[in-house]
């Protein structure tokens, strides 16, 4: 008998038609009940909140990262799994994933529709999920949905109502779920794991998200910086670009101590320093960091996870450039890819 622990935290695989719109009720154990469990495996239900993940906080966030440490923390857990809400499922699983340094999966799933829905898809998302979670070793945070299964990192929501909802830009599935099993399709690099914040966090760092457009300016910028915001996302045009403008506001914000990241609006494809003008070129030289092919939502989840786990400033800034190295080096060997004869 295998165990899999289950954390359900709402969503729309926990919602309900409530007369004008759906929204999260559904208790864990009703979740888990509208649907099969794989054979010889054993579910604990942990109900850990039930609210649509537009809703989350970085409270929430924490709450979860060390509701899944306690669960890992039982040596006859085999794997955990997140039942979350979509919008913000990618932040969540790469929140955890960045602090998961155990070999055992933590698998987030959900669902497009609601769970009373005669065709849903959360039944067979969650079996898929349970199944990951018993067959998967050094995968880290993974998400699992409609049949794929997607590292954490780089993983978006691709599409706002279609059941294959997710997808990597910049990469491939790790694996599939077909016909009752896991089929594992690469290796999954791991990064070190950062320290493990404390549980109660008084008040948790501000990062915003700040996006470049045509005709900006530094206004919501540099509002963010008087707001208190100690990292700030930069969603960039093209490969990572702003204006000479930004560029001088990036300078003062990163002089005053403040975390500058620059992503892409685009969805695929990386930030790199091409071109001057107040583009990457000059970004970097103000003080921000590249993220690479981070998409906002999580590079804004890179920031925040750095200043939680890392007080000192300069310690901070080397955890986060480690963070959004693009290059984690080798993927450990594992049973199950030696098994799969996957990475020989």
């Amino acid at each position: 008998m295998r165990h899999v622990v289950v954390i359900s935290t709402g969503g729309t695989i926990a919602s309900r038609w409530q007369g004008d719109g759906y929204a999260a009720e559904a208790a864990g154990q009703e979740v888990l009940e509208a649907g099969a469990v794989p054979e010889d495996v054993e579910v604990r239900v942990v109900d850990l909140f039930t609210v649509n993940s537009s809703r989350l906080t970085t409270d929430h966030q924490l709450r979860l990262l060390h509701a899944v440490h306690d669960a890992l923390a039982d040596p006859e857990v085999d794997g955990v799994v997140v039942t979350h809400g979509t919008d913000t499922l990618e932040e969540s699983a790469f929140f955890v994933d960045l602090f998961h340094g155990d070999r055992r999966p933590v698998v987030f799933t959900g669902a497009q529709q609601p769970l009373d829905a005669a065709d849903g898809d959360a039944a067979g998302n969650l079996y898929d999920a349970l199944l990951t979670a018993v067959s998967g070793r050094d995968i880290g945070a993974v998400i699992v949905f409609a049949g794929q299964v997607f590292a954490a990192r780089g993983t978006v929501k691709r599409h706002t109502v279609d059941v294959r909802a997710f997808g990597a830009p910049d990469g491939q599935p790790l694996g599939r779920v077909e016909f009752g099993r896991v089929s594992w399709a690469r290796r999954q690099p791991r990064r070190a794991p950062l320290p493990l914040p404390e549980r109660d966090t008084a008040v948790a760092p501000r990062v915003d998200i700040v996006m470049h457009h045509s005709d900006a300016d530094a206004v919501l910028f540099d509002a963010a910086v008087a707001a208190g915001a100690r990292g700030i996302v930069l969603v960039g045009t093209g490969a990572g670009n702003a204006n000479p403008e930004i560029a001088d506001a990036v300078r003062r914000a990163v002089a005053g101590g403040v975390k500058v990241a620059v992503s892409t609006r685009v969805a695929a494809g990386a930030v790199a320093p091409l071109y001057t003008g107040g583009g990457a070129v000059d970004l970097a030289a103000a003080g921000a960091l590249l993220t690479g092919t981070l998409k906002p939502g999580q590079a804004r989840i890179a920031v925040l996870a750095t200043l939680l786990a890392v007080r000192d400033a300069e310690e901070a800034d080397v955890e986060l450039r480690r963070v959004l190295d693009t290059a984690p080096g080798p993927a450990p060997a594992s049973e199950l890819y030696l098994v799969d004869g996957v990475g020989h």
